[in-house]
């Protein structure tokens, strides 16, 4: 027996044996099965991370390039505008300067400065308007003052203004011709038309911590002039508004009791040094 048992130790010991282990569903697996798993989820996981980044990343460049696109329409609009209302508007001045050199040479003078005063001005305005960009609201009047002062002399006792904008409100950003195309507007649909005129009043506050800047006349109404316009204006500005400060801005034409118009542009209150009220 001892013999017998002797042999069968040697004869294990030279022979391999096979374990199989069989996992039962609800016991624990093994560490390293468990350890591959978890690391092929976090994989996972953050492989759709990058994935779902890259997608918004990619949305985001495409808005943006859509949007600025958009900006450069509407502003390339209005430069075209701008273009076709300037050569009509100086050569009518022009005209006027030649005809008072001859009549009342003092009025000649003063209008011919004035045109200087308002070439020199809107110039710069045109050029940063093409560039999107925005510039404080004392810039934009200087464009204003020469303009209004030309038409006064043109349309003699037939037109008042008033600029009714406190110094302290001068450093606020407005984007650039916005104001330029509403008093063209009023005066060209509202007041000239009207057989004795009519008074024009822009004006600027603070209303609910906003920049509420007002352009109001006297003349006929809004669409009530045979010149009346298809408000292409009116809708590049609303455009323009909204591709500079989305919902934070707001434009509103109304009625100028007792007769006349008057049309609110709003707009985030702002200084060029960048300080927000």
């Amino acid at each position: 027996d001892a013999e017998q048992a002797i042999a069968d130790l040697s004869e294990d010991a030279g022979s391999t044996r096979t374990v199989v282990r069989h996992t039962k569903f609800g016991e624990p697996l093994p560490e390293l099965a468990f350890f591959w798993i978890v690391i092929s989820m976090i994989i996972k996981i953050t492989y759709k991370g990058q994935l779902k980044a890259q997608a918004e990343a990619a949305q985001a460049t495409e808005v943006a390039e859509s949007e600025q696109l958009k900006r450069q329409v509407v502003e390339a609009r209005m430069a075209a505008m701008q273009a076709q209302v300037e050569p009509h508007f100086l050569f009518n001045t022009l005209a006027s300067i030649d005809h008072l050199i001859e009549t009342d040479p003092a009025r000649a003078s003063a209008m011919q400065k004035n045109l200087i005063a308002l070439l020199r001005a809107s110039m710069p305005t045109m050029r940063e308007a093409n560039d999107g960009g925005v510039r404080d609201l004392g810039r934009e009047l200087a464009v204003i003052r020469p303009y209004l002062e030309i038409l006064k002399v043109r349309m003699e006792e037939r037109l008042t203004t008033e600029i009714a904008v406190p110094e302290g409100l001068l450093s606020a950003e407005f984007p650039p011709m916005m104001i330029q195309t509403l008093v063209e507007n009023a005066i060209k649909h509202g007041l000239e038309p009207k057989p004795d005129g009519g008074h024009l009043r822009v004006a600027a506050e603070i209303v609910h911590g906003k920049l509420q800047v007002t352009v109001a006349d006297t003349g006929l109404g809004f669409g009530k002039a045979a010149t009346a316009g298809t408000g292409v204006g009116l809708a590049n500005i609303r455009e323009r508004l909204q591709l500079l400060y989305g919902p934070k801005a707001t434009l509103t034409v109304a009625e100028n009791p007792p007769g006349g118009t008057v049309v609110t542009v709003t707009v985030p209150y702002k200084t060029v040094e960048g300080t927000v009220a």
